[in-house]
């Protein structure tokens, strides 16, 4: 038990906790028993979970620990403890995407294709995390479960939809975690808890198994606390999935020994224009640091990113409103009262507004293709301001009031609107809660976003560690 503790107090990593299995430093039985001690202790601080499936770890972490002791490889994820949003399947369980009105719908009959992958690699599988009800939100304020609290600061939102992922991770309750980004899902939570996060290019990671919000706009992705294992996530999910139809046909690729090269050779530049405004100055600063970081001077504006971000309103409302229509008719007063309202909305949008934005919609990839002749590498902010307070209605940006739980994505948004591939990285400025850079690429480039990820990461630009409170606590 003592090495399990003293295990647990560091900031290992999935790598590193496979690794130390693999070698008998210490077995995934020790390592998954030291996860879930954390999520019994911390959870009810954190509201990360929906349900904890102990006995199901402690058995696969037994099954590793055997294939160890024959001389067999259990896989790059040996042991490692890891959870997922709760609108991925988990087989046997029932799916609940963050609503009451799924509770009683029956247990999904296997795992979805992100989880099976990470547990056919030797992951353990822990739990369901908490988010917002069918993924519509930025906050995980969510009526029915409450709210997941940010290890920085308890008092904040840890962000959304995936912010019980995000805060998982932050708070050290495991080192990897699955989530889901629609407008920002990802990418929003992993810069208020100050981790990192991959939306992937729309298609290279399968959904199969996942319950949709939006069709046309979903990814699955990893978060983590390290450019490393986010790496190690991204090649053990992405591939062609028969069984996914809007999944890429591309082979699979492998990033992680890549990861070195860094920067070397490619062109970075900051978005100008749009995301140069609307924000706290906090979140320019953290640009500023990354860019400087890289040597970056270049700037380049995404020609009409306030409209694409309109665009993506008008989608994400149809769809996401049509896709709920029966039980909006029927039991609506089972929505949670933050979704009900924009899903209602979303059912009256006119056609003609949705035809717009989807011709809009190619016109928009069409200049970001030609935009990426150009530059590999684009630098954004990720949200406008850090981890608002939970319950806080509104916010100022540019002496303008705003509602604050929609305008978290000002910056995210115009992004997924066309499925490009991003990585939020976490910066720390002193005195202040975690902020997130995008690093933005084209289509199937997840591997240059990688590299520049690990090169901020070795050069002290960026980090990311179990927040300070839990660490604390975790060593009492």
């Amino acid at each position: 038990m003592s090495r399990a503790r003293n295990w647990d107090h560091d900031d290992a990593g999935a790598l590193a906790i496979a690794s130390a299995i693999k070698s008998r430093r210490i077995t995934a039985l020790e390592v998954v028993t030291g996860a879930l001690d954390r999520i019994g202790r911390f959870d009810g601080i954190l509201n990360c979970f929906t349900s904890v499936m102990a006995e199901r770890a402690l058995a696969d972490a037994r099954k590793v620990d055997e294939a160890v002791a024959r001389g067999e490889d259990p896989g790059p994820l040996a042991g490692v403890p890891f959870a997922v949003k709760n609108l991925l399947d988990i087989g046997g369980v029932t799916t609940l995407a963050g609503s009451i009105i799924r509770a009683d719908a029956a247990p999904a009959r296997e795992d979805a294709a992100a989880v099976a992958s990470l547990r056919k690699a030797g992951g353990v599988l822990v739990g369901a995390l908490n988010m917002d009800e069918f993924a519509y939100g930025f906050t995980t304020e969510n009526s029915h479960y409450g709210p997941t609290r940010n290890p920085h600061d308890l008092a904040r939102v840890a962000g959304g939809s995936s912010g019980g992922s995000a805060a998982a991770v932050a708070a050290g309750l495991v080192p990897l975690t699955l989530g889901s980004d629609t407008n920002g899902s990802i990418r929003v939570p992993a810069a208020f808890c100050g981790v990192f996060g991959l939306k992937p290019t729309y298609g290279r990671v399968s959904r199969r198994g996942a319950f949709l919000f939006v069709s046309s706009l979903d990814h699955v992705g990893p978060l983590a606390r390290s450019a490393e294992d986010l790496a190690l996530a991204f090649d053990l999910l992405n591939g062609p999935d028969p069984r996914d139809p809007v999944c890429s046909k591309r082979p699979a690729e492998t990033c992680l020994p890549d990861l070195r090269r860094g920067a070397e050779g490619l062109r970075i530049a900051v978005a100008g224009g749009y995301f140069s405004k609307r924000a706290e100055s906090a979140a320019f600063e953290a640009v500023e640091k990354v860019s400087a970081a890289l040597g970056c001077e270049r700037v380049v504006e995404i020609p009409e990113a306030a409209r694409a971000r309109a665009a993506a309103y008008v989608i994400t409302a149809s769809e996401g409103g049509n896709h709920h229509l029966a039980d909006l008719r029927t039991q609506a007063e089972r929505f949670d009262p933050m979704t009900r309202s924009r899903l209602l909305a979303g059912t009256l949008v006119p056609a003609a507004w949705v035809s717009f934005a989807q011709r809009f919609r190619a016109w928009y990839r069409d200049r970001l293709r030609e935009l990426f002749q150009t530059v590999d590498v684009i630098l954004a902010p990720c949200t406008p301001c850090a981890a608002i307070r939970i319950g806080q209605k509104t916010m100022v940006l540019d002496g303008e009031e705003m509602p604050s739980r929609p305008n978290l994505g000002i910056f995210s948004q115009p992004i997924s609107f066309v499925g490009l591939p991003v990585v939020s990285v976490p910066v720390h400025l002193p005195g202040k809660m975690p902020f997130g850079v995008q690093l933005i690429g084209a289509p199937y480039q997840e591997a240059k976003l990688l590299r520049v990820a690990w090169e901020l990461q070795s050069r002290g630009a960026i980090s990311s560690a179990i927040a300070p409170a839990f660490r604390a606590l975790a060593c009492q």
